[in-house]
C-alpha cells in the first residue's frame, strides 16, 4: 500500500492541469462547438443512417425501434448542446475567508479501512481551516481489521480536533454518519470517505457557498488517487471529471445538483437535521435502504426546498476499483442507486423553482430514456450484423468518434494528455459493462454493499 501511494503522489505532481493561455480555451471551445454541430449535420444530411434505412426496408419491424432512436438521438445531441453552453458559463464560488469560515463539523465514517483511515484524518487537520472552527468526528463502523487501532493512533496525534467513536458491530455508512450528525456542533456538516484525502484549500473551498442561505448541500470534486494501480484507474479519472466534473458543474448553474457525492459533500447542518429522521428510516419496495446514502440525503435537502451546488475547487481523491471484480461491484451499487433515486426525484423536482425544475424535467426525460433506447438498439445492431457484417466496424468507429469529442471537454477540463485513456475507457465499457444496468434493475431490493 505504502509504495503504491507513493507512486500515486508522483503521478499526482505531475498531472496537476497547467493552466493554458486564452487562445488556447478559446480553440478547445470552438473545437466542441464544431464537433457537435458535425455529428448534428451527419445525423440529419449526412446520410450517416443509410444502412439503417436499408435494413428498414427489408425488416418493417425493425421501424418500431428505428423513429425512437433516431429521436432520441437528435434531442440527446441538443441536451447536450445545451449542457456545454452552461458548461462554458459555470464558475466555483469563492472560497471562505479563514476569519469568516462558519464552524464546521467533519464526519469520517470508517470500515475495515486499514492505514489508509490515517491518511484521510491527516489530511484534514493539514488543511487550511481555522482550528478553532473545526471538529472531526471519525466512526469505525464495527471494523474487523486494525481501523479502530489506526484511528486512535491519529486522534492521539490530534487530541483537540479529533474524536474518535466506535461501534461494537457494523451498522452500515448511514449509521456512521448519523453519529457523527448528532454530535456535531458545526454549522456546516462536511462528510468524507475514509479512502480519500482532500487538498489543503478544501474546506475554505466547501464552507465558501454556504454563504448563499439558500444553498443546502455542496458537491466536490472526485478525482482518482490510485493512479498508479494500473489501467483501470487511469480510465475512471478521465470518466470521473467527464461524468461528475462536467456534469455537476452543469447542474449547478441551475442549482440542482442531484447526488453530492459521499467522497466530499457539505451540508447546511439544519438541512441534514430536519432531513435525518427522514434519511435514515428511508425503505424502497418494503426493504431498508443500505446504499446510496449520499444521494438520497441530497433528493431530502432538495425535497426542504434548499438550492445544491459544485464547488470546483474543493478537491478530494480517492482511491477507485483496480480489477475488473470490484469495478462492477460499484457499478452495480451506483446503478441501483440511481435508479431508486430518480424514481423520488420524480416527485422531488416538483418543488424546484420555474426554471430549474423545467431544465431537470427536460433533462431526466431525455437521459433516462437512453435505457430502453440503447438496449432496443443494442438488439437491432445484432440483426443489423447479420445482414451487414461491417456494421461492427462502424460501431467501432462511431464510439471512437464521439468518444475524441468527449476528449475535448477532459482537455479543457484537466490540462492533461491523459484523454487517451478515455478512449480506452469507452469500448471497455461498451464491451464489458453492458450487462450492469439490467441486473441492476433486477435486484434492487438487495442490501449488500458489494464494496472490499
Amino acid at each position: 500500500m505504502t509504495e503504491r501511494i507513493a507512486i500515486s503522489e508522483q503521478l499526482l505532481a505531475a498531472s496537476r492541469p497547467q493552466p493554458w493561455s486564452g487562445p488556447l480555451d478559446l480553440a478547445l471551445c470552438s473545437a466542441i462547438l464544431l464537433g457537435l454541430g458535425g455529428l448534428l449535420w451527419l445525423g440529419i444530411y449526412g446520410h450517416a443512417y443509410d444502412p439503417w434505412v436499408r435494413v428498414v426496408e427489408t425488416r418493417h419491424w425493425v421501424r418500431v425501434i428505428e423513429r425512437p432512436s433516431l429521436l432520441w438521438f437528435l434531442m440527446g445531441l441538443l441536451m447536450l448542446t445545451f449542457r456545454t453552453l452552461l458548461w462554458f458559463r459555470y464558475r466555483p464560488f469563492p472560497a471562505a475567508v479563514p476569519d469568516e469560515a462558519p464552524s464546521l463539523t467533519v464526519i469520517i465514517p470508517a470500515y475495515n479501512e486499514g492505514a489508509m483511515v490515517e491518511q484521510t484524518i491527516d489530511s484534514v487537520v493539514a488543511a487550511n481551516y481555522p482550528k478553532d472552527r473545526l471538529e472531526i468526528f471519525v466512526v469505525d463502523d464495527g471494523s474487523t481489521d486494525d481501523t479502530w487501532a489506526c484511528i486512535q493512533r491519529a486522534a492521539q496525534r490530534h487530541p483537540d480536533l479529533v474524536t474518535p467513536v466506535r461501534f461494537p458491530r457494523n451498522q452500515g455508512k448511514r449509521a456512521a454518519l448519523a453519529e457523527g450528525f448528532r454530535r456535531g456542533r458545526g454549522d456546516v456538516f462536511l462528510t468524507i470517505d475514509s479512502d480519500s484525502v482532500i487538498d489543503a484549500g478544501t474546506l475554505l473551498a466547501m464552507a465558501g457557498p454556504f454563504r448563499d442561505p439558500k444553498v443546502g448541500a455542496v458537491a466536490g470534486k472526485v478525482l482518482v488517487y490510485n493512479l498508479g494501480g494500473g489501467i483501470i484507474p487511469r480510465m475512471l479519472r478521465v470518466r470521473y471529471v467527464l461524468s461528475f466534473d462536467f456534469l455537476r458543474s452543469v447542474q449547478s448553474t441551475y442549482r440542482t445538483v442531484y447526488c453530492c457525492p459521499g467522497a466530499l459533500a457539505a451540508y447546511r447542518a439544519d438541512a441534514v437535521r430536519n432531513a435525518l429522521a427522514r434519511w435514515l428510516e428511508q425503505t424502497f419496495l418494503g426493504a431498508p435502504c443500505t446504499y446510496g446514502e449520499d444521494r438520497a440525503l441530497t433528493n431530502y435537502i432538495l425535497e426542504d426546498g434548499y438550492d445544491t451546488v459544485y464547488q470546483r475547487t474543493g478537491i478530494v481523491r480517492t482511491i477507485v476499483p483496480e480489477t475488473y471484480g470490484k469495478l462492477c461491484c460499484m457499478y452495480i451499487r451506483w446503478e441501483r442507486s440511481n435508479i431508486k433515486e430518480e424514481i423520488r426525484f420524480a416527485r422531488v423536482v416538483w418543488r424546484r423553482p420555474a426554471g430549474p425544475r423545467i431544465i431537470a424535467i427536460v433533462d431526466k426525460i431525455i437521459t433516462n430514456l437512453r435505457y430502453p433506447v440503447a438496449y432496443a438498439t443494442l438488439a437491432l445492431l445484432v440483426v443489423w450484423s447479420i445482414d451487414d457484417p461491417q456494421t461492427i466496424l462502424r460501431l467501432f468507429l462511431a464510439i471512437g468518434g464521439i468518444s475524441l469529442l468527449n476528449m475535448l471537454y477532459y482537455l479543457r477540463s484537466e490540462r492533461s494528455w491523459d484523454f487517451l485513456y478515455g478512449v480506452i475507457y469507452s469500448y471497455y465499457f461498451f464491451l464489458t459493462m453492458f450487462w450492469i444496468f439490467p441486473y441492476a434493475a433486477a435486484t434492487l431490493r438487495s442490501r449488500s454493499w458489494l464494496t472490499r
